[in-house]
């Protein structure tokens, strides 16, 4: 395959994650409501989500090192499709979150294949290098969504903007289809046997490179996570946005992301992946004490919006920007031959925390404008602590072949 439509078919995949959940959120107030349901149900959408979509990489990895990554892909993408059509037809809010946790299941098949691929087909360098750049692909998709989601939802209904999640996956599995070559070289007849898998499981578990870089990619995305879950009931109802103006916030926001993986690809060419990280912490730090300070300064006063929110919220993402793709490449450098393996284990602790964090906001959500603030500022200093010690400590990427047996 070119490199570019590698680029293309890793961001499309990457890509069902915002797909999943910034269209989705515009619409989380009117399904809410709609549905008579409280806020504690409505982070169960994402939750079940996010949880559903944590575990099942547990079961695509291995597969995918046995069968290989394109009928993983094929498979999980068509699960996709039906559960997305599933879930715009939702009758109650049960329902739905059955439907979401579903959409999650096969959600993990397209992005763990994702991380798998990178570590099929590039060297580590390299292998940051393609990430970003598919990582960025990601935030251009991000860019649309949440503007999209609340235009439709304004214009049309939640339901039709649940809709368009299920188009994304039509298209996303009709390129697979048509342009797709295997990646795996060699699938492992073993990976699907328990004693091998659970060896190769704790063998990777116990790597300090693995946990250096899982736990950077992580905080991350529970960062992130953090604001997604709790964003739309701060504009929305807190602040009196409206759907279709709290979509072109979040768009905003993927900009600055977009804007963070630039600077990871200009730093990179520059400077180590080590330094890099170290730098970026400074704008994470930065980010989360500022957003901590001004909700604590100025929450509940005339002079307190959107913009004491987002302006800590853009320089928080130009840190992610440098942070995601770098942890989500390098974790799985030590394990050519259980690539799969490790990148399902990568995203099964990233949704656990997410399950987590979910499970906290829906407690805090009587004063969301706080619960945002101190959420972003809890991942920023464990992202800061990261960089500036086990990152540049353990976080240098050594091949380990027993993680292969």
């Amino acid at each position: 395959m070119a490199p570019r439509l590698v680029v293309l078919l890793l961001a499309l995949l990457l890509g069902l994650q915002p797909v999943t959940s910034d269209l989705y959120l515009p619409a989380l107030p009117a399904i809410t409501q709609g549905f008579g349901a409280s806020m504690g149900q409505a982070q169960l959408t994402l939750t079940a989500l996010l949880l559903a979509f944590g575990l099942s990489q547990l079961i695509w990895g291995p597969m995918s090192d046995r069968f290989g990554r394109r009928p993983i892909l094929l498979w999980g993408m068509a699960a996709f499709k039906l559960a997305s059509v599933a879930c715009a037809f939702a009758p109650s809010m049960a329902w739905l979150i059955a439907g979401r946790a579903l959409q999650g299941i096969a959600m993990g098949a397209g992005v763990m294949a994702a991380r798998a691929v990178v570590r099929d087909l590039f060297a580590p360098s390299q292998g940051a290098t393609v990430m970003s750049q598919a990582l960025t692909g990601l935030g251009i998709i991000a860019c649309a969504c949440a503007p999209l989601g609340g235009l439709l939802t304004e214009w049309l209904g939640w339901r039709v903007a649940l809709i368009a999640v299920a188009v994304f996956g039509a298209g996303t599995l009709a390129l697979l289809a048509w342009r797709f070559e295997e990646t795996l070289a060699q699938p492992d007849a073993h990976a699907l046997r328990v004693g091998p898998l659970m060896r190769a499981n704790l063998a990777i578990l116990r790597h300090p490179v693995f946990l250096t870089w899982c736990a950077l990619s992580s905080a991350s995305y529970l960062g992130l996570f953090t604001f997604l879950a709790s964003s739309s009931f701060v504009f929305i109802q807190f602040m009196g946005y409206s759907k279709t103006a709290y979509g072109f916030l979040m768009l905003s926001m993927s900009l600055s992301y977009i804007v963070g993986t630039f600077l990871c690809l200009w730093m990179l060419r520059r400077t180590s992946v080590h330094r890099t990280l170290g730098m970026a912490a400074v704008l994470t730090i930065t980010g989360g004490v500022s957003m901590a300070a001004l909700a604590h300064a100025g929450e509940g006063q005339d002079c307190y919006g959107a913009w004491a929110v987002m302006v800590p919220m853009y320089i928080f993402m130009l840190g992610h920007g440098v942070h995601q793709p770098c942890g989500q490449s390098v974790a799985v450098v030590p394990f050519p031959q259980r690539a799969g393996t490790a990148s399902a284990l990568n995203g099964f602790l990233m949704m656990l925390g997410a399950f987590f964090m979910g499970a906290w906001l829906s407690t805090h959500m009587d004063r969301p404008v706080f619960a945002l603030a101190h959420g972003i500022l809890l991942w920023a200093i464990v992202i800061t602590l990261l960089a500036w010690t086990a990152v540049q400590r353990h976080g240098r990427p050594v091949l380990m072949p027993t993680a292969a047996a």
